[in-house]
């Protein structure tokens, strides 16, 4: 009885500034609330062979970097040109593929088709997407920002992203990857250009997986937009993550032309005509 007489003898102005905290409070817990809890350690689903569009590839048990698999995206003429340069490449084992020299990041979006496991670090103002092999870690603001302006980009291995939670969906745009000069999206050989513009939706379905639905726009490589999807499934309660580097024990060099080599016990090459 007390408190009640207390209530109905303070200030007005006063009573609405508390009930207005209460709300924003209320509505931030909310908020905070909504966030999903994508713990624990994750890996790639579909067992795809490293193709990074699964539902394109040819044939479709096809394994990345097999001569005469490839996929079939909405390329250009002069992109497509480009894709089969590549895949004759593959075909005599010289794709040169940038993570082949060790310490170079896939970038985005083939961090989305490696063999790694993966961590998704969950905040409100961002979130991280980490793989085993360093150094591929992507950083998806939602706290606000916008893109920045065209001339204010400065080209890097997963480009900037900017986005929001819509529930328990994040949502956002990444720009400003480097392309083609220094990334390829697996070892097919695919790449695409500089003005790559990537639209992701990021959530967990309902039979727990992590589904990653993307729109790719690229005014040079492709005709019309590209949507790829990909899947991940959280592994076992303590299952663990080890950071290692791909030059500990690397069985497989790459010559000043493009080939790889297979190192036998003694060091030395095995394969045959190395040149």
């Amino acid at each position: 009885m007390e408190i009640k007489k207390f209530i109905l003898f303070l200030p007005t102005h006063f009573l609405v500034k508390c009930l207005a905290i209460f709300i924003c409070s209320a509505a931030i817990a909310q908020e905070i609330k909504i966030l999903p809890d994508w713990s624990g350690i994750w890996e790639r689903y579909e067992g795809n062979g490293g193709m990074f569009d699964i539902a394109t590839t040819q044939p479709p048990d096809g394994r990345a970097g097999n001569p005469g698999v490839r996929q079939f995206p909405p390329l250009t003429e002069l992109w497509e040109q480009k894709y089969i340069q590549n895949l004759e490449l593959v075909a005599l084992d010289r794709l040169p593929d940038p993570i082949s020299i060790c310490g170079t990041p896939a970038g985005y979006p083939r961090l989305l088709a490696l063999p790694d496991v993966y961590e998704f670090i969950v905040r409100e103002e961002k979130t991280w997407i980490i793989t085993e092999n360093g150094p591929n870690i992507m950083r998806i603001y939602t706290d606000g920002r916008t893109l920045p302006e065209i001339n204010e980009r400065w080209p890097t291995y997963t480009g900037e992203s900017a986005g929001a939670w819509d529930q328990g969906v994040l949502v956002f745009t990444t720009v400003s990857m480097i392309g083609e000069k220094n990334t390829v999206l697996d070892r097919s050989g695919l790449t695409l250009s500089d003005q790559a513009e990537i639209s992701t939706r990021l959530f967990q379905n309902e039979e727990g997986l992590l589904r990653a639905e993307l729109s790719i726009i690229d005014p040079i490589a492709l005709t019309e937009p590209w949507r790829v999807i990909r899947h991940f499934r959280k592994l076992p309660p303590g299952t663990r993550i080890f950071d290692y580097a791909c030059a500990e024990n690397n069985r497989n060099p790459v010559t000043s032309s493009g080939k790889t080599l297979t190192l036998g016990p003694d060091g030395n090459p095995i394969d045959v005509n190395f040149d």
